[in-house]
């Protein structure tokens, strides 16, 4: 066991770096601000693509209509005027229309995709039918419900020379307290607790801005019509091109969502099978790490339950290292919490139960993501909203009718 001394060290090591690093990003999530924001305010185009009512549609929807931005136009963007969004958004937009700042408030029917995937098709209908005037393209996801200057601080930072693009994430509030959706909220803020000050962020397509101009530098009009994936095409072209992807802490945004262990797997292998195809590295990153959380606390913890029952020297030391993992994602486990009523706390009433289950359990959810990950290593078909794709390559998507 003399070998395993060593490793032992090593082990303690890199946890206690990765708390440091858990730290930092935690430092910036609840400290960032922009204070200058008011001075950047361009003619913004914000395209929201729709797909069915999700849950709390109505409240996600009049949260794009009624930010307080001075200039800024809304394109909602349906598949088909059969969608049940369809009618819904008009009802919307005949409610709020008067209350809005919004210059316009359209709803607009992008027809159905044969190439890219359909949030893809809406996004660019959005784009191609956009006023010549328009600066800043902003997206977001309907699933989400912003805070009213969401859109001034998405937009704050992009007249930085180095940013190409600003992306903000997605917080799940459980609707419903069952274990699936629980899981849910737990292991997305798991992968959350990642993103910081550094050039390795990747865009998040629910709540993302960028200006016209780079939009047409980095190729994304000739990119996306053949691709399944907004974001994550878009991260590839703007670090192709030596731009950064700017984390806005403040655009951390509440995702409502009630569901079943079927469908969480089914959206957890997607999200996963994606960053395969088109971030191998990350996806790589993301294997290694949570076999590193999972095989390094369990293994460590069975190692020092053999030390001390068979009185090896340096039991002491082995039996630190898996108090050591566990400490750590303990804290992490508050951070988390704090991050919660920094950015979230209208929701912190909704999110109590989560935080209990994430505080007594967190070791286990490593064991779900590791789950998750190791079933997005085979296939390259995907299931999304209804719709089918092969992912081919980063740059060729099939759609199976």
């Amino acid at each position: 066991m003399q070998w395993y001394y060593y490793i032992a060290w090593m082990l303690i090591i890199i946890d206690f770096f990765f708390l440091w690093f858990f730290c930092k990003n935690f430092i910036y999530a609840v400290s960032a601000s922009w204070p200058h924001r008011k001075y950047y305010k361009p003619k913004t185009l914000l395209t929201v693509p729709c797909k069915g009512i999700d849950h709390s549609f109505e409240k996600n929807i009049a949260s794009f209509i009624l930010q307080n931005y001075p200039d800024f136009i809304i394109n909602f963007v349906v598949e088909s005027d059969r969608d049940p969004a369809y009618q819904k958004l008009n009802d919307l937009k005949n409610q709020y229309a008067s209350i809005s700042k919004a210059k316009e408030i359209n709803v607009l029917v992008a027809g159905i995709t044969k190439k890219c995937s359909q949030k893809i098709q809406n996004l660019l209908h959005s784009y191609h039918n956009s006023p010549c005037d328009i600066e800043v393209l902003a997206f977001a996801d309907s699933d989400i419900c912003v805070r009213e200057d969401w859109l001034e601080d998405m937009v704050c930072l992009l007249n930085k020379n180095k940013t190409g693009v600003t992306t903000g994430y997605r917080w799940f509030v459980p609707e419903k307290n069952n274990l699936a959706s629980i899981s849910l909220s737990i292991a997305n803020a798991k992968i959350a607790q990642f993103l910081g000050k550094y050039a390795y962020n990747q865009v998040w397509g629910g709540s993302m801005a960028i200006t016209k101009e780079n939009f047409k530098i980095f190729g994304i009009p000739e990119i996306w019509p053949d691709v399944v994936s907004d974001d994550y095409s878009l991260s590839y072209a703007v670090k192709k091109a030596g731009k950064k992807v700017v984390f806005i802490p403040s655009c951390v945004v509440a995702s409502y969502e009630k569901t079943t262990w079927p469908k969480l797997f089914e959206f957890a292998r997607r999200q996963f099978l994606i960053t395969r195809v088109f971030m191998p590295h990350a996806w790589a990153f993301g294997l290694i790490s949570s076999l590193y959380a999972v095989v390094g606390l369990f293994g460590s913890l069975a190692i020092a339950i053999y030390a001390m029952s068979a009185g090896l020297p340096n039991r002491g030391l082995y039996l630190a290292v898996p108090i050591v993992f566990v400490f750590c994602q303990l804290v992490n486990s508050l951070l988390r919490l704090f991050i919660i009523k920094k950015r979230l706390k209208e929701n912190f009433t909704k999110m109590k139960t989560t935080i209990i289950a994430d505080f007594l359990a967190s070791p286990l959810y490593t064991i779900f993501i590791l789950a998750c990950v190791l079933s997005s290593a085979f296939g390259r078909v995907i299931n999304w909203r209804g719709t089918r794709y092969r992912l081919i390559s980063p740059s060729k998507t099939e759609v199976l009718l």
